[in-house]
């Protein structure tokens, strides 16, 4: 189920333009989280957790600030969260988050690249089924045994902990996400977190077994990064 993390790291390479959308996609994020709340990360816990994931991922103070600043000069701009479910080769599903101003010219794009490359585009609920909504977090510097130990004291529901190459992730139900994140950080304020998110973790993964297939799902991947709107995509394929 690690393998989730690095579905989210393919849209944040390091290239001038993923940069640009990066930085786009963390200021929706933090303008959504300002205006629904009060634009203060010390009592805006939502906006400090996505504020502490954006620093993570090197964007720049500047454009967290102009995110907060909009917020607080009472902005009409406005995000409608919108999440696509779709089919592609070999048995292959993805599930694709959106922050959006327009959902019909959303949609049509989405649709459009699944039409692209032999995909479709299908109805709410046809495949998010098969995935799990969870909280992710790994966690560098610290052992199984150690985030027991946290787990029983602040009495955690945590559902699983895998030992991964890069450390310990623990998987939570998506609600528990706050609570769990709270309990880690008062254990140890010094934990360092090399991914910190709510994910759609699928149930059971799919091995693509031809050339043609492989290459389908890249040119999808590529197109939805190449979208705007588009926040996180997820998909239950074995890489």
């Amino acid at each position: 189920m690690g393998r989730a993390f690095e579905v989210r790291k393919v849209a944040m390479g390091k290239t001038a333009a993923a940069k640009s959308k990066l930085y786009a996609r963390y200021g929706k994020e933090l303008l959504m989280a300002a205006k629904s709340g009060i634009p203060d990360p010390e009592v805006n816990i939502t906006l400090k957790q996505i504020m502490d994931r954006a620093k993570r991922d090197q964007v720049p103070s500047d454009v967290i600030k102009r995110a907060i600043d909009k917020a607080k000069g009472g902005t009409d701009e406005n995000y409608l969260p919108t999440r696509y479910e779709g089919f592609g080769p070999e048995g292959s599903m993805f599930i694709v988050e959106c922050l959006t101003d327009n959902v019909n010219r959303t949609i049509a794009e989405v649709r459009n690249c699944f039409t692209k490359t032999g995909g479709k585009l299908g109805i709410n609920g046809s495949v998010v089924f098969q995935f799990e909504h969870q909280a992710v977090f790994t966690l560098k510097g610290v052992t199984e045994d150690e985030i027991l130990e946290v787990a029983i004291e602040k009495d955690l529901n945590i559902k699983q902990i895998e030992q991964e190459e890069d450390g310990i992730t623990i998987y939570g139900d998506a609600t528990d996400y706050s609570a769990i994140k709270q309990g880690l950080d008062e254990s140890n304020p010094e934990l360092e977190y090399l991914t910190d998110a709510i994910m759609w973790i699928p149930t059971n993964e799919v091995t693509l077994t031809s050339d043609d297939a492989k290459q389908s799902v890249d040119k999808l991947m590529n197109l939805l990064d190449q979208l705007d709107d588009v926040q996180d995509v997820y998909h239950n394929i074995n890489l």
